[in-house]
C-alpha cells in the first residue's frame, strides 16, 4: 500500500506545495473550480484537531499519574474499582480460586477499571453524555493551550519544536525495546507481530484500513504536506526528501510494532494466555495493555513516565502539524479580505481558534464523550481522505496537466519523475483508491464500539460527519460554476490564474519562459490574438524590444503591459492562464444583464445569451460611452470581446450584424491599409514637393549667376 498509494502521493503533495509555495486551500487556484478540494482538506484537519488533543489529553493525564510511588492501574482498592469483577492478576492465584465469585461476572483488570471508570468514567451509552470529566478537562486545556504557545508565530516556533517531537520518541522506543526484548515471554510476541495472516487479505475492510493508516500516518489528504512543504527552497530535492520520509516513516511503525508486541509478549507470558487475549487495537492498547504490560517490569514508574511522555510528545509533534494546517490556510484566504494586516491580528486569530477548539472538543471528555469520539474517528478515517486522493489526482494529473506538472518537478529538481511516478499517478494511485472507496461502501457493517451497538440516529451524525469535509468540493464547484457564467466558461476556469506559480520573481521568470517556449501562451502583440484592459500580467512577459513595456510591482500583481494608451494581456483562447478579463467578477451573465439593461435593451423575453451580438455591442457601448478609449478582441473574423479600463467586458458568440461603432477586423485592416496609402501618397507628394523647391532654388541660382555675368560685360 505505501508503494502503490502511499508514496505517489505523498511525492505529489510534496513537490506541489514546493513548486507553488502556497497554503493548503490557495494552492487550488491552480484549477479554481476545484477550490473547494482545499478547503474540504482544512475542514477535514479542524475535525482531526477537535478529537486528536482529546487523546493528547488523556496521554498528559496518564504521564502525571505516573508519578505516584504506586501506579493507580495497579491495584483494585480505589474508590473506582468494582469489588465483585476488578481482579488482580498478580495476586495469588490459589486466594482467586478460593473466592466466591458468581459464573456469569466478567472480570476486568484494574488497568481496565482505571481508563474506563476513572479517566474516561464512561456512560452506558450515547444516548447518556453526560458532563465533561473534571479530570480531563483541565489538562485538555492544556493541551490547547502547549499547542497555541508552540504556533502563535507560526512555522518559525513550529521548526524548533519538532527537532525535540521528532527525535525524542526515538530514544524511548529504543530504551524500551531493550528492556522488553529481557523479559521473558518477549519473543513469543515477536514471533506473533511477523507471522502473517493470509487469509484476512481476503477482508476489503482490511485494505481499507491499510489506506487509512498510510493517509494518518504519512499524512497525505489533510493538507499538512502542502502547508509544510510550502516553506521548503524551490530548489530543494523534494523527490529525495519524499522518498526518505515515507521510508522512515514506515519502518518507524514496523520498529514501534517490535516495541509494543515484545511488551505483549511479556504480558501474556506473566497471565498464562496466549497473545490473542492481550493483543487489542485502539485506544485500549495505549492506555490499558501497555500500562498494565509496563506494570509488570521493574520500577513500573520509571517505564510509564518515559513511555507516556514519549506518547504525548508523538501526539502534540502531530497536532502541531494538523493546526497549522488549518491557521495557514484559513490565515491565506483572510488576507484577501485585508482581514490580518498586522501580527497582532494574526496572534488574536491563532488564539481565538485554540480557544473554539477547546470548546468544541468538552464534549468528547463527557461521560459519553468516548462513543462520540469513536463516531469522528470512524468518518475521518475513510471516505473524505480517500475522495480527496482521487481528486487532487485528478486536478493535478489531468486537468493541470502530468506532462506540465512534471515539467515543473524538473524546474525545481533538474530532472522529470519517471515511469513510476508517470503510472502511479495516472492509472494505479486512483484507480485502487476508488476501489477501496466501493469496497468500503459494500462492506459497510453496523457501527459497534465493543458491545455496545450505536442508534440509527449515530449513523446519521457519522455519515454527515464524513460528509462535511467531502461536500466542501462539489458546493465549491457549483457555486462558482453558476456564479462565473456556467457552461461558457467551464473551460476557463479550470485554466490556473495569473498568480499561479513560483512565488520568487526569479523561479517565476523562469516558469514563464518555460510556459512561452512550450507555445503554451500566446503573445502576439498587435496581432488579432490580444485581450485589451487587464489589470495584471505575470512578470517576466513584458518585452521592450517590441514596444511592450511591463509594469507593477515586482510580486506580478497590477501588471500591465502598455501599447499607447491600451493594456494588452494573454489571449485566454487556448492560453495557459486565465485571462484577467474572464475572472469571476467581470465575466457574468449577471453583468450581460446588467449592462444591456443599462443601454435600454428589452429583456422580458429575451435571455441575455440570446442576444444578438450587435445588440450586445450596442449595449455595451451605450453603457460606456463616456469611458475612453474602449477595446476590442477578434478571434478570426469574430468579434468576441470589448471591453474597457473602467467597465465589464461583454463576450460574443457571433460575428455582429453590423459594427454599432465598433470596427470589425477586416474594417480595421481595410483602415490600416488606406492609412498607409494615405502615408505614402502623402510621402509621395512630399517628395515632389521637394524636388520642385529644389529645382526652384536652382533655377533661381542660375538666373543670379546670369544676371551678374551680364553686368560684368557690360561694364
Amino acid at each position: 500500500m505505501l508503494a502503490l498509494v502511499g508514496l505517489p502521493l505523498f511525492f505529489l503533495e510534496f513537490a506541489f506545495g514546493q513548486f507553488a509555495s502556497l497554503g493548503p486551500i490557495s494552492i487550488w487556484n491552480v484549477s479554481p473550480l476545484f477550490k473547494g478540494t482545499g478547503y474540504a482538506m482544512v475542514a477535514g484537519s479542524w475535525l482531526l484537531s477537535l478529537y486528536y488533543n482529546v487523546i493528547v489529553a488523556e496521554s498528559l493525564l496518564y504521564f502525571f499519574y505516573s508519578f505516584n510511588s504506586v501506579l493507580p492501574w495497579t491495584y483494585c482498592n480505589n474508590t473506582w474499582n468494582a469489588n465483585i469483577t476488578c481482579i488482580d492478576f498478580t495476586r495469588n492465584l490459589t486466594e482467586l480460586l478460593n473466592s466466591s465469585i458468581p459464573s456469569n461476572i466478567t472480570f476486568t483488570s484494574p488497568a481496565e477499571d482505571f481508563y474506563y471508570n476513572h479517566i474516561l468514567q464512561k456512560s452506558s451509552g450515547l444516548e447518556d453524555m453526560g458532563l465533561p470529566s473534571w479530570q480531563l478537562s483541565p489538562v485538555l486545556l492544556l493541551a490547547w493551550i502547549i499547542t497555541a504557545l508552540v504556533l502563535i508565530k507560526g512555522v518559525q516556533s513550529l521548526g524548533k519544536v519538532s527537532y525535540f517531537t521528532a527525535l525524542f520518541p526515538y530514544l524511548i522506543l529504543s530504551v524500551l525495546l531493550i528492556r522488553s526484548l529481557m523479559m521473558e515471554g518477549s519473543l513469543q510476541g515477536i514471533l506473533y507481530y511477523l507471522t502473517p495472516k493470509f487469509d484476512r487479505l481476503k477482508d476489503p475492510r482490511v485494505w481499507v484500513d491499510a489506506a487509512t493508516q498510510i493517509f494518518f500516518s504519512l499524512g497525505c489528504c489533510s493538507g499538512s504536506l502542502i502547508a509544510m512543504s510550502s516553506f521548503n527552497p524551490f530548489k530543494n530535492n523534494c523527490c529525495r526528501d519524499a522518498i526518505i520520509v515515507a521510508c522512515i516513516n514506515c519502518c518507524t511503525s514496523i520498529y514501534a510494532g517490535f516495541v509494543v508486541f515484545a511488551s505483549l509478549g511479556f504480558m501474556a507470558h506473566q497471565k498464562n494466555v496466549t497473545m490473542d487475549n492481550v493483543a487489542k487495537s485502539g485506544p485500549g492498547l495505549a492506555f490499558v495493555v501497555y500500562p498494565e504490560a509496563l506494570s509488570q517490569m521493574p520500577f513500573p514508574a520509571i517505564w510509564s513516565v518515559f513511555f507516556f511522555f514519549m506518547l504525548s510528545t508523538v501526539g502534540l509533534g502531530s497536532q502541531f502539524a494538523i493546526v497549522e494546517t488549518v491557521m495557514s490556510g484559513v490565515e491565506d484566504e483572510l488576507r484577501r479580505f485585508n482581514l490580518l494586516t498586522s501580527n497582532c491580528l494574526k496572534y488574536i486569530f491563532r488564539i481565538g481558534l485554540c480557544t473554539v477548539n477547546f470548546l468544541l472538543g468538552l464534549p468528547m471528555v463527557c461521560r459519553g464523550g468516548y462513543y462520540l469520539l469513536f463516531l469522528v474517528d470512524w468518518a475521518m478515517s475513510g471516505y473524505p481522505l480517500m475522495f480527496i486522493c482521487v481528486t487532487e489526482i485528478i486536478i493535478i494529473c489531468y486537468s493541470y496537466g502530468l506532462k506540465q506538472f512534471r515539467k515543473d518537478i524538473e524546474l525545481m529538481i533538474n530532472a522529470r519523475p519517471n515511469w513510476y511516478w508517470r503510472i502511479s499517478w495516472l492509472i494505479t494511485t486512483p484507480g485502487i483508491t476508488i476501489a477501496l472507496i466501493v469496497f468500503s461502501m459494500v462492506s459497510t457493517a453496523e457501527l459497534q464500539l465493543d458491545n455496545y451497538v450505536f442508534p440509527h440516529w449515530a449513523h446519521s451524525l457519522a455519515y454527515l460527519t464524513a460528509a462535511f469535509p467531502i461536500l466542501c468540493i462539489p458546493l465549491w464547484f457549483f457555486y462558482k460554476y453558476c456564479r462565473e457564467g456556467g457552461w461558457i466558461l467551464f473551460t476557463e476556469f479550470l485554466k490556473p490564474v495569473n498568480e499561479w506559480g513560483p512565488a520568487q520573481d526569479e523561479h517565476r521568470a523562469e516558469f514563464i519562459s518555460m510556459i512561452r517556449s512550450n507555445d503554451s501562451l500566446r503573445h502576439n502583440v498587435g496581432s488579432s490574438q490580444v485581450c485589451i484592459s487587464s489589470t495584471h500580467i505575470p512578470p517576466g512577459l513584458a518585452d521592450p524590444e517590441n514596444g511592450v513595456a511591463g509594469g507593477g510591482d515586482s510580486s506580478g500583481r497590477h501588471r500591465r503591459i502598455l501599447i499607447g494608451n491600451s493594456s494588452v494581456v494573454l489571449d485566454s483562447e487556448g492560453g495557459f492562464f486565465q485571462s484577467k478579463l474572464s475572472v469571476a467578477e467581470k465575466l457574468t451573465i449577471a453583468h450581460n444583464r446588467e449592462v444591456a439593461k443599462r443601454s435600454g435593451v428589452d429583456l422580458s423575453h429575451l435571455d441575455a445569451e440570446a442576444l444578438t451580438a450587435s445588440q450586445m455591442a450596442l449595449a455595451a457601448m451605450t453603457a460606456v460611452k463616456e469611458v475612453q478609449p474602449y477595446s476590442v478582441a477578434y478571434e478570426g473574423e469574430r468579434l468576441i470581446r470589448v471591453s474597457t479600463t473602467e467597465a465589464p467586458m461583454i463576450n460574443f458568440d457571433r460575428k455582429p450584424s453590423v459594427s454599432c461603432g465598433i470596427p470589425t477586423a477586416q474594417e480595421q485592416r481595410e483602415e490600416q491599409q488606406q492609412q498607409q496609402q494615405q502615408q505614402q501618397q502623402e510621402e509621395e507628394e512630399e517628395a515632389v514637393q521637394q524636388q520642385f523647391r529644389a529645382t526652384s532654388d536652382e533655377l533661381g541660382a542660375t538666373t543670379a549667376r546670369v544676371n551678374a555675368s551680364g553686368s560684368s560685360e557690360q561694364k
